[in-house]
């Protein structure tokens, strides 16, 4: 059957990419190698990882906070088994949904692996073995984890995030390699369930493509959960024997750290996943990092098939793929969209939460750019009192002679929702005194911005 556009992956990049060419009057294919979709986000990834992200905190606010609310109840207890369980079916709402949205948009399914035959045709490895013929095509087919060469990731006690959403025990002590997003998030959620977590970080500070604000109030706050930090130390070492491993790091000092746990998570980040896709056949070229080339319109250097999502540059993130499924399509319909990558937020789904937006404090320093800064604390805010979320504060950044905003950057409670008040300002190049002066409900978490930008205007925060 010929097709318009085919798309290769299903996961956020790629089902939404198909939605949209549907909805612009392509007749669309979706290629997706494994049984469900929706990618790695949606089966293995951000929609697993929250299910479990919830359930941990309500436990743990069930043995630590219920009491001080006047709420007493025997001591809980984890029903681990139940736990996964409510994440499985949560995925599989969301998986049989995608699902639902390909029918409702008569797009056309192929499950199996699909590679170029020549830019033209697509064969699909599956169940029996098809060839899909096209006009365009969108490869979005995602990203896998990271390792390092002398790790044996066996899948059983050293692990990747995909194993650490399915395991069938709390770990006694989880020792994660890396203290990126995806490790601190598994982390606490298995600190918070009654595991002893270690973190071995490269790098001086966790989460360190954020603002550094941002990091060292993480990690005062993954510490007074529990968590253990060892930040500069390089991992030289991973050894699986029975239900043990051993992890081994180089010291700041120069000396030699053992650790020694039943579970190791290995979370160094992820790499672009374009294995058996056949790009040599379409004259594809991939980056030093793996990653397809493309020009600023994600157009290949073959004119007909496109990349999206994490398999090209930028931030791997769903969302992000998203918007570049969206830009592809409408361009194929002869749309102009954009995308500024500037206002792709980044988030830290753990509690409090991280978000992101724009510049940090270090970009605009190692730029030369004249800024100030504005903050507000959580704990001068009457809403997180109330809810007993004092950890966290919002902090702005704003040209010094502008008062343009520049950067967004908030810790605390629901933060990965507020970010998105400072996507629309930021849009719309709002100064601090925009939104200053802009009434915010009370009483409400999103008062800390509206706090935090007067404090950048003019240092007089109301509040504090």
């Amino acid at each position: 059957m010929k097709y318009d556009v085919t798309v290769i992956g299903s996961g956020p990049g790629g089902y939404v990419a198909a939605i949209r060419c549907a909805q612009l009057g392509f007749k669309t294919a979706i290629v997706e190698k494994y049984n469900s979709l929706g990618g790695t986000c949606l089966n293995v990834g951000c929609i697993p990882s929250k299910a479990l992200l919830d359930s941990s905190e309500h436990f743990h606010n069930a043995e630590h906070t219920f009491k001080e609310h006047g709420i007493d109840i025997p001591t809980p207890k984890v029903n681990f088994k139940q736990m996964v369980a409510r994440k499985g079916d949560v995925v599989k709402q969301n998986t049989d949904g995608i699902q639902f949205l390909m029918k409702k948009n008569k797009i056309d399914v192929f499950h199996g692996h699909g590679s170029f035959i020549d830019k033209n045709t697509i064969k699909v490895a599956g169940e029996k073995e098809e060839k899909i013929s096209t006009d365009k095509v969108i490869i979005a087919t995602g990203s896998k984890p990271s390792s390092l060469p002398f790790i044996n990731i066996d899948k059983r006690r050293v692990i990747t995030s995909t194993e650490a959403l399915e395991l069938k025990e709390i770990p006694k002590h989880m020792i994660i390699i890396g203290g990126g997003v995806i490790g601190l998030e598994l982390g606490s959620v298995y600190k918070r369930l009654g595991a002893e977590v270690s973190v071995v970080e490269f790098f001086d500070r966790i989460i360190p493509g954020m603002d550094g604000t941002m990091s060292k109030e993480l990690t005062k706050s993954l510490k007074k959960l529990g968590v253990k930090f060892y930040l500069k130390h390089k991992v030289t070492g991973v050894e699986a024997k029975g239900k043990n491993v051993t992890v081994k790091a180089d010291t700041p000092k120069g000396e030699v750290l053992e650790l020694k746990g039943d579970y190791c998570l290995v979370s160094i980040g992820r790499r672009a996943y374009t294995d058996g896709l056949g790009l040599e056949n379409v004259g594809i070229a991939v980056d030093k990092a793996g990653r397809i080339e493309t020009d600023q319109h994600l157009r290949t250097s073959a004119d007909n098939i496109y990349a999206i999502g994490d398999v090209v540059k930028g931030a791997m993130l769903a969302h992000k793929a998203e918007e570049e499924g969206v830009l592809v399509a409408e361009q194929l319909a002869g749309q102009k969209p954009h995308i500024n990558y500037n206002l792709i937020p980044g988030v830290v789904y753990t509690w409090p939460e991280v978000a992101g937006l724009g510049q940090t404090e270090e970009q605009l320093k190692e730029a030369g750019k004249a800024y100030k800064v504005g903050s507000f604390p959580y704990k001068a805010l009457g809403r997180a009192r109330a809810s007993m979320d004092t950890d966290g504060l919002v902090k702005i950044l704003a040209d010094k002679v502008t008062d343009e905003i520049l950067g967004v950057h908030i810790i605390g409670a629901r933060a990965a929702d507020m970010i998105a008040a400072g996507v629309t300002a930021m849009e719309f190049r709002a100064s601090a005194e925009d939104v200053s002066r802009m009434p915010h409900a009370h009483p409400t978490y999103m008062e800390a911005v509206k706090e935090a930008c007067l404090a950048a205007t003019d240092a007089r925060p109301i509040h504090m």
